[in-house]
C-alpha cells in the first residue's frame, strides 16, 4: 500500500479523507485550520513539507489556486521533500493555466500531476459518491485510482493535457449554475401561483425537468434551509474561472454571465458563506417576496 497523504479538510475534503479511512486506508492529513482534525481518526502531518517527505501520493482540496500553490510549492510545501516518481492529485477547482503552470513546475522535480476536481456537494463527499474529471498523466491517474474509488462513483480521465480536468470542472459548473437559476425561477413561480411546492417538486422531477440539483437544493429551497453543500463565495470563484476561460476561448456565455452577477450580488449582501441554492434570494429580492416556508 501506497503511503498517502491528504491536504485539506474543508467542505469536501473532510467528507473524502473520512472516507479513505473508511476504505482501509491510513492517510496522513494536514489542514491549516487544527479545528477540522477533530473526528478524524488519522495521523497529522507537521506541516504540508512534512507530509510530502512521508507520502508516495499526495491528495490536495483546498479552496483557490492561491491556497494550491501555497500548500505545494511554498516554504513549507509538499513538494520540497517529494521524492522522484510521486504523485500529486490536485481535487481543487482552479484555474486550467494555473494548473499547466503547477503541473511543470512539479515534472521539474519529477512529480507528476493530476488535476483531478469534483462534483457531487458535500454530500457526494461524505457518502463517497463523487464524480471526477481528471486530467494529465494516465499512468499517474491509474495509481490513485484505487484511493479515489474509495470517495468516488465515477472517475474520467478527460485527457493527458495538463487542465483538461479544470476546463471539465468549468463546463459541470456552468451546467450547475444555470440549472440552480432553472430550479429557483421554477420554485418562485410555483408559489407565485399558490401551488403547493413539495407536491409540484415531486410532480416535475420525475419528467424531463428532472436533474440533481432540483431534486437535492429544491427541498432545501423550500424549507428555506441555506446550510451549504456548496458555498456561494466558493461558486464565485468558480464562476470566475469559468468566465476567464470562455473569454479566453472566445466563447459567449450571456447566462453563465447573468447568473454570476445574481450570485455576487449576494455576495455583497454577506451571504457568501450559504449555499450556492440561495441563488433564489436574488430572484426574492427582485420579486419582492420569499418562496417555501417563513423565515
Amino acid at each position: 500500500m501506497a503511503d498517502l497523504g491528504f491536504i485539506g479538510l474543508g467542505i469536501m475534503g473532510r467528507g473524502m479523507a473520512s472516507n479513505l479511512i473508511a476504505s482501509g486506508h491510513r492517510p496522513l492529513v494536514w489542514n491549516r485550520t487544527p479545528s477540522r482534525y477533530e473526528g478524524i481518526d488519522a495521523h497529522r502531518a507537521d506541516s504540508p513539507r512534512d507530509l510530502g517527505a512521508r507520502s508516495e501520493i499526495v491528495f490536495v482540496c483546498v479552496s483557490d489556486s492561491p491556497d494550491v500553490e501555497e500548500v505545494v510549492f511554498g516554504p513549507q510545501g509538499a513538494i520540497h521533500e517529494m521524492a522522484p516518481g510521486a504523485v500529486i492529485v490536485d481535487h481543487s477547482t482552479i484555474s486550467p493555466a494555473a494548473t499547466q503552470d503547477f503541473s511543470a513546475r512539479a515534472a521539474e522535480r519529477g512529480v507528476a500531476w493530476v488535476d483531478a476536481p469534483v462534483s457531487g456537494g458535500s454530500e457526494g463527499a461524505e457518502r463517497g459518491t463523487l464524480a471526477v474529471m481528471a486530467g494529465g498523466p494516465a499512468e499517474a491517474l491509474e495509481r490513485a485510482r484505487p484511493y479515489m474509488e474509495a470517495y468516488s462513483k465515477s472517475i474520467v480521465h478527460i485527457g493527458e493535457e495538463p487542465g483538461s480536468g479544470q476546463t471539465a470542472k468549468a463546463v459541470n459548473q456552468v451546467l450547475v449554475v444555470i440549472n440552480a437559476l432553472a430550479v429557483s425561477e421554477g420554485l418562485l413561480l410555483a408559489d407565485a401561483a399558490g401551488l403547493d411546492l413539495q407536491t409540484t417538486l415531486s410532480a416535475v422531477e420525475g419528467g424531463a425537468a428532472g436533474s440533481w440539483m432540483l431534486s437535492n437544493r429544491g427541498p432545501q429551497v423550500i424549507q428555506r434551509d441555506w446550510r451549504p453543500g456548496f458555498t456561494i463565495d466558493l461558486q464565485v470563484k468558480d464562476l470566475r474561472i469559468a468566465l476567464e476561460e470562455a473569454d479566453r476561448l472566445g466563447v459567449p456565455m450571456p447566462g453563465l454571465a447573468l447568473v454570476f452577477q445574481l450570485y455576487k450580488a449576494l455576495q455583497n449582501r454577506g451571504l457568501g458563506s450559504e449555499g450556492n441554492h440561495a441563488l433564489i434570494k436574488a430572484l426574492e429580492e427582485m420579486a419582492d417576496r420569499k418562496v417555501g416556508s417563513a423565515e
